[in-house]
């Protein structure tokens, strides 16, 4: 490796083509009520919510803060993360169907969990979904010990007053095949499906909070769990003709499992009056008049990366001083990835760029900032400022505002942002 290869992995970032300005909080929570404070005021300006980005390394520790900030706000986000179909009520509602048929004798939890998923019929859906208070009631109903389906339907009639049970009941023995083919599962699984969207999807929408977080998701999981029973039902019927398998839910089951923890790309649908929230690695070959970069500390950006050897060793075998030339160096500890990113995000911007970050950790430890902010050269707001920003009568502080166009300019079209 020469030497300029060497120093490439420790040398300045290229500078971002328009102004920066740095905005430090105390801590993460009051980052992100500053950075959807600072997006409220500049939406107010007149500035396009589609034309400003939100980009962070990791998006995990920053989803739950930057959502309740939005909600205080007034601000929709929308997060550009892959979706975890496996811990949605959509998954769950199939998975549960799939146990409840291929488990012989149930005790009457598992007989109510789908509805617990917010199992519907496909007609005649008012007073669909239950409430979890009226499946709770309905537990408490019915007589303890392990029975069949059949069994159950036979129980429910003495024990359950509420004929949507029975027509729950009546709608599981229509489908309770024990050797299911494929033909059984889609007819099985789509309709539950299909209910789902119509019926469950609403009910979300109807207790979600004002920022929807609950409904993107909903929504998300249903587009990709239909999608996920068409791909199992399909594969389901090549391993049974290529004789692998035996006709069981619980392979159906294993199956479900196998393909949706395949996760294939990313957001499915967009919001057209929602800020996009992305992580880093998303936003490469991206063009958008501002981009606020979030957690642009040294814990955070770069990554912290575990080696046995010395910060002091791995600095001078990048530089290759003295004898450390003959030292093949690791990319992680020029943090190649994470530069990259933190560079194409700082490329994205057009207009300014704002890079925001937190000073402390909840137990009151110093966070310094990302050696990345070394390479900028930044207007910083104050702390006064700052907290100007988030009071009852918020201003936006000059250096952010002098990032903004002309009062009365705007661009003539958004910035496209979506892309798959």
């Amino acid at each position: 490796m020469t030497h300029a290869q060497r120093t490439a992995l420790a040398g300045e970032l290229p500078a971002p083509l328009c102004p920066v300005v740095e905005l430090a909080a105390p801590t993460r929570r009051e980052e992100a009520r500053a950075v959807m404070a600072t997006l409220r005021e500049i939406r107010d300006r007149g500035v396009d919510i589609r034309d400003i980005v939100v980009v962070a390394r990791d998006l995990d520790p920053y989803e739950q803060p930057l959502t309740r900030a939005a909600i205080q706000y007034g601000v929709t986000p929308v997060f550009w993360t892959q979706l975890r179909v496996t811990r949605t009520e959509p998954y769950a509602l199939i998975t549960a169907l799939c146990t409840l048929f291929g488990a012989g004798d149930v005790a009457a939890a598992t007989l109510l969990e789908p509805l617990a998923q917010r199992w519907t019929p496909l007609t005649d859906t008012a007073g669909w979904p239950l409430e979890q208070s009226t499946i709770h009631s309905l537990l408490e109903a019915l007589p303890p010990g392990r029975r069949s389906i059949a069994e159950w339907a036979e129980t429910v009639q003495t024990h359950a007053t509420d004929e949507r049970l029975t027509t729950y009941c009546d709608w599981l023995q229509s489908h309770a095949e024990p050797e299911p083919t494929p033909d059984t599962v889609g007819a099985a699984l789509t309709p539950a499906i299909d209910a789902y969207r119509e019926t469950g999807v609403p009910a979300r929408q109807r207790a979600d909070a004002p920022a929807l977080m609950a409904t993107e998701t909903a929504a998300r999981a249903t587009v990709r769990v239909t999608r996920l029973v068409e791909q199992v039902t399909h594969k389901y019927d090549e391993w049974l003709a290529d004789g692998t398998v035996s006709r069981s839910w619980e392979t159906v089951r294993e199956l479900c499992e196998l393909l949706a923890t395949q996760r294939p790309g990313r957001r499915e649908h967009s919001n057209a009056r929602a800020i996009d929230i992305m992580e880093a690695n998303d936003v490469w070959a991206l063009s958008v008049p501002f981009v606020i970069a979030v957690g642009t500390t040294a814990a955070e950006w770069p990554a912290q990366t575990d080696s046995v050897v010395p910060t002091e060793l791995q600095e001078a075998v990048l530089s290759g001083a003295g004898g450390t030339d003959i030292v093949a160096p690791r990319s992680a500890w020029g943090d190649g990835r994470d530069r990259d990113h933190f560079a194409d995000a700082m490329r994205a911007a057009e207009r300014g760029v704002i890079v925001t970050r937190y000073t402390q950790t909840a137990d009151g430890d110093d966070i310094h900032p990302s050696p990345f902010l070394a390479s900028l050269d930044m207007e910083t707001v104050s702390g006064q400022a700052r907290t100007q920003l988030v009071s009852t009568t918020p201003q936006l502080p000059p250096e952010i505002a002098a990032l903004l166009p002309p009062s009365g300019e705007s661009d003539t079209a958004p910035s496209e942002t979506a892309h798959e």
